[in-house]
């Protein structure tokens, strides 16, 4: 049967035309070149609402439930009534043509595109209320809110995207995305307007190309494209309302309706007359409307075929990630949105979830799809998805141990009603030096030796492993067609990790260790190492010695690096989060005991595998409240590290030593003098401590992962948090000078918590030294490298002493306890002392020195305990 064409209604004079939906589809706006709105209501066949008298050549058009918003070529925004149907206000006037109006979701603001270089952003309620976007350095077509009215959108002629931030009184450009559009006169039939998908979470924009590119907002990264449907340029975009479909418009008279899981055309309208320069769908029904450039508007009724209105009826579905974070579950995946939003700013019209029978009628929100109902989500592609609030569960109710909920009432005696038993929240499993997707484009490992990244090409991955040290290893690059997923890195090889690999002589897949030698005698290049059936590879390591895997069935299993199994443990604290290996120790961290707040401890152990002897076993990790772990590590000199999602860097002393081992902060980031000034918003991606500087990767703006390509390396010198940081405190500019001794001695008063700080350090690392060169042969250069921290050590006590001798004789008790801690109390030494005194005229406190000299030749300064 051959479907009957579609007839328009000559809504305006022939020219371009433009149209917009009230978003509770009760109503349809449409502009045109003539001085008249027309307002159509839906499903009455009746002639619809004139508005007269109104400006020529309106160029857009946006509707809100009470009010719509026109921009004309004579520079004019105006605001009417559709309760009256009359014009309200002029909200704001440009100089120059209006290209675009967009309207925030809760309808208090809208933004202005025109051919002047400024957009301006008006308060709905007060046009006196006008936000200023000065970024551009071209004229701006399209405007585009997103779907939590934080960020715009702005799509420049320049063929720039400039995104803005209005969460704060001042707008702030997040993001200048460069190469996604084209570049476009303003007056051009073709598009560049950035489309929100209804998750908020990812755009579409036309590309040069005339494909549609999808961009996530998160990292701003390229995912899925929907690519060889139109022969000419892309003139209008629209999802539905549930983002489960899309649909385009070109200059070639094509309208074409997509898949947006698959990126599949379901059909395509080749019978269209004329270029349609906007699209819109109607909010709950299966209606499209679109308006061309003659004047007529198109109202198309059934739109989606029969065999596709099952995907029209689905909840609101996520938007096409080549690799959703929402679907990882290791602890690299960013936690779920509300709503698709990220800020948390939820709509006005937005109705919170109750226990009422309506619940289970009705959907949440006057924006849910048809279907889209608060006890039933279809989720096909299995990706955990859009929870409506906090409290709320994948099948948009309150979870039954919800304090808010009716079966949680407070009993007399202040206990809880509750029928589901506690789940605790615990620490998810991570690789340290690992990254989530970004687009296809993922770090492994990122390590002081060199990087691990994979690309993802639908059916294999590409891995291709870089070094810093060229002159010492070869860079290479593999095809991987297990899709590996963890990696580590170091001078002797490289291990990949993945959890389903093919075994020759077994049918069943099995998690899988390869490891890769950078240099072999033998013809054979890498080596498999299968785990059994059933279980997962949480986390993976490598040592010159071992290579060891925690896995889901809660062993930790230890290899040789060739493959010949040596030990199988199974941790005391489960599920395993993760592990760290240097030579023949290693070191696993686990889910320990469920805290007053519901959330896991994490413990530690760490065993010697070559001697088989447990230096620590199941003690608790350093991290306060509210503090997660981020990344552990061993140092060049094999003390273990952890760092904290608050920026805190911590070594563990005294770790070979059974209950002795105690962690100690090395830095605090919070407290670096870059940041002093306030305006840099930044954070640091862990990689290494080496050579006593914390080496790491300087992450700008709210990112939380290194981006592509690769970014450069950073190291901060340690600076325990004893006091305040230096930044803070006064400086007299009092410059240092040297004593006959050559003792260097500061002048400055106010340098007595630098040296404080100094002195906790230089002591924390000859204490981790000490350990080191008593519990291994100590090489030569270890050996001068333990002295000379000990002279730096000594020299800054005498510093210190010096520093409190300008302090005035109240200070002199202090003095002489400062002088106790030096290490090397020969008599060249005291005598330094003594003359530091000398030399601030405290006679009474170089004599106590001398006293203390005595003692010391005598024996009679160590402590005895006394019974």
């Amino acid at each position: 049967m051959v479907q009957q064409r579609l007839r328009g209604r000559p809504a305006h004079t022939p020219g371009p035309t433009f149209l917009s939906y009230t978003p509770n589809g009760t109503k349809l706006v449409t502009v045109g070149l003539n001085n008249a709105i027309r307002v159509f209501q839906t499903g009455s066949d009746a002639e619809p609402t004139n508005i007269d008298n109104c400006q020529d050549s309106n160029t857009a058009v946006v509707a809100a439930n009470e009010f719509f918003i026109t921009g004309s070529e004579d520079g004019t925004v105006s605001k009417y009534s559709l309760e009256s149907n009359t014009l309200q206000e002029v909200l704001v006037r440009c100089t120059l043509p209006v290209r675009d109006v967009a309207l925030s979701p809760d309808g208090e603001w809208a933004a202005v595109a025109s051919d002047e270089l400024v957009v301006k952003v008006v308060n709905t309620e007060d046009m006196t209320r006008v936000l200023y976007l000065r970024d551009q350095a071209k004229p701006v077509k399209h405007v585009a809110f997103d779907k939590s009215g934080t960020y715009l959108a702005v799509s420049c002629t320049d063929g720039l995207v400039y995104v803005y931030s209005l969460s704060s009184k001042d707008p702030e450009l997040v993001r200048k995305v460069d190469g996604l559009i084209r570049t476009l006169e303003t007056d051009a039939e073709a598009s560049s307007k950035i489309t929100w998908h209804p998750d908020g979470r990812a755009f579409a924009a036309p590309t040069a190309t005339r494909d549609i590119q999808i961009m996530s907002q998160s990292d701003w990264e390229r995912q899925r494209v929907f690519k060889d449907g139109h022969g000419g340029d892309i003139t209008a975009l629209a999802w539905s309302p549930n983002g489960a479909l899309l649909v385009s418009a070109s200059t070639d008279r094509k309208l074409i309706l997509w898949d947006v899981k698959t990126q599949k055309i379901l059909k395509s309208y080749d019978d269209i007359r004329f270029t349609i320069l906007a699209l819109s769908w109607h909010p709950t029904s299966n209606i499209l409307s679109y308006t061309n450039n003659e004047g007529e508007l198109f109202i198309h009724t059934d739109f989606i075929p029969d065999e596709h209105i099952s995907l029209l009826n689905k909840s609101r579905q996520p938007a096409p990630f080549i690799h959703d974070p929402l679907s990882e579950i290791s602890g690299n995946a960013r936690a779920a949105l509300t709503n698709g939003v990220k800020s948390g700013i939820p709509s006005r019209h937005a109705r919170h979830s109750s226990y009422d029978s309506l619940d289970d009628i009705f959907p949440s929100d006057i924006d849910a799809a048809p279907g889209d109902l608060n006890d039933f989500i279809e989720d096909d592609d299995g990706a955990a998805f859009d929870s409506r609030d906090h409290a709320i569960n994948g099948f948009g109710k309150r979870p039954l141990d919800d304090p808010s909920g009716p079966d949680n009432r407070k009993r007399p005696n202040g206990y809880s009603y509750s029928r589901s038993s506690f789940q605790p929240k615990i620490h998810q499993a991570f690789q340290p030096g690992s990254t989530p997707w970004r687009g296809t484009r993922r770090y492994l490992s990122i390590s002081l030796l060199g990087i691990i990244w994979t690309v993802s090409q639908e059916t294999h991955y590409t891995i291709t492993v870089e070094f810093y040290d060229r002159s010492s290893f070869r860079d290479f690059h593999f095809t991987d067609m297990y899709h590996f997923d963890k990696a580590c890195l170091n001078e002797h090889g490289a291990l990949f990790a993945c959890d389903g690999a093919p075994r020759d002589d077994i049918q069943e897949e099995r998690a899988m260790l390869m490891y890769r030698p950078h240099e072999t005698w033998t013809t054979r290049g890498e080596y498999k190492i299968f785990l059994p059936l059933g279980e997962k590879i949480e986390s993976c390591s490598l040592s010159e010695s071992y290579i060891v895997a925690c896995t889901s069935a809660g062993y930790v299993r230890v290899y040789t690096l060739f493959g010949v199994p040596v030990r199988v443990w199974r941790m005391k604290s489960q599920p395993s989060v993760t592990c760290a290996s240097w030579r023949d120790y290693v070191m696993t961290i686990g889910n320990g005991a469920v805290g007053g707040d519901g959330k896991t401890r994490l413990t530690y152990s760490i065993e010697n595998v070559k001697r088989g002897e447990v230096c620590q076993d199941e003690d608790s990790v350093g991290l306060c409240e509210g503090e997660a772990l981020t990344s552990v590590f061993f140092s060049d000199n094999g003390d273990p590290h952890i760092y904290t999602t608050r920026g805190t860097l911590l070594v563990l002393a005294h770790w070979r030593h059974p209950s002795q081992a105690r962690w100690t902060p090395l830095l605090d980031t919070n407290q670096l003098s870059r940041l002093a000034s306030g305006k840099k918003e930044e954070s640091y991606y862990p990689v290494a401590v080496a050579q006593d500087r914390f080496h790491c990767i300087i992450l700008k703006g709210g990112d939380t992962y290194p981006s592509f390509p690769r970014p450069l390396l950073s190291d901060f010198e340690f600076r325990i948090p004893v006091s305040d940081p230096p930044h803070l405190l006064r400086s007299s500019g009092a410059d240092d000078d040297e004593d006959d001794d050559g003792v260097e001695i500061a002048k400055n008063e106010n340098t007595i918590d630098a040296l404080e700080e100094s002195l906790v350090r230089t002591s924390t690392l000859l204490t981790l030294l000490t350990d080191l060169t008593s519990a291994t042969r100590a090489s030569p250069s270890q050996q001068r490298a333990l002295d000379d921290l000990v002279r730096q050590h000594d020299k800054t006590v005498l510093r210190l002493l010096d520093a409190e001798c300008r302090q005035g004789d109240e200070r002199g008790m202090k003095a002489l306890e400062v002088v106790g801690m030096l290490k090397t109390k020969n008599d060249a030494m005291m005598n330094a002392a003594v003359k530091v005194a000398g030399h601030h005229g405290r006679s009474v406190l170089a004599e106590k020195i001398r006293e203390v000299a005595e003692r010391t030749v005598l024996g009679l300064d160590e402590d005895e305990d006394m019974e």
